[in-house]
């Protein structure tokens, strides 16, 4: 019978350099206690690297800087969420980034949920999950969701003419169906811009 520790390496070793895994996902092998040492020692060998308590990473090494690539928020997020069958949609500044309207990778992210509000502090950054209406949450389209965030970020009166322009452009990829369902959802104002792009 492989040792716990073993187990784990075994399920680590399928996956590829930059996978985040959480402490949920070794469940099957044994119990909590004997998964903090197994994992405790992982990151020791330096097998893991540990992202938060709960939350690891199978390193990513950068070459040109000989330093590990840590995964983006965006994608620890999604694995919390994933892991606690919740849907979050990201706030302003990181939906702005997201559709490139700001050059600013932010150093805090801020996500609206349905699950557990928390913050999650990953080495000088920080995971917010705020709990908010289902209705929040009721945008379906990838970037009409943070079309909606981001105008909002930006307020009424400040859209500059290239930014309105860029959120059109972007709109026009976006799913028919989608947009539209968003539109109903959105404030009058945000609306009439998204509906540039039909």
């Amino acid at each position: 019978m492989a040792s716990i520790e073993e187990q784990i390496l075994a399920q680590i070793k399928n996956n590829e350099e930059g996978t985040i895994f959480l402490t949920e996902d070794f469940a099957q092998i044994g119990n909590a206690n004997a998964l903090r040492v197994a994992l405790y020692r992982l990151v020791k060998r330096g097998v893991l690297y540990r992202l938060a308590s709960g939350i690891y990473v199978k390193p990513k090494t950068s070459q040109l800087l000989n330093q590990i690539v840590l995964p983006s928020l965006n994608d620890i997020a999604q694995a919390i969420a994933k892991r606690d069958k919740a849907r979050i949609i990201p706030t302003g500044s990181f939906a702005m980034h997201a559709l490139g309207l700001s050059e600013q990778i932010p150093l805090n992210v801020v996500y609206y949920t349905d699950g557990k509000a928390r913050k999650i502090k990953i080495d000088n950054r920080n995971i917010t999950f705020k709990k908010v209406s289902p209705k929040k949450l009721a945008l379906k389209g990838k970037i009409s969701k943070l079309a909606v965030l981001a105008l909002t970020e930006i307020g009424k009166n400040s859209v500059a003419k290239s930014e309105e322009d860029k959120i059109v452009k972007l709109l026009k990829e976006e799913n028919i169906e989608d947009l539209r369902h968003d539109l109903q959802l959105a404030p009058q104002w945000i609306a009439e811009i998204m509906a540039k792009a039909l």
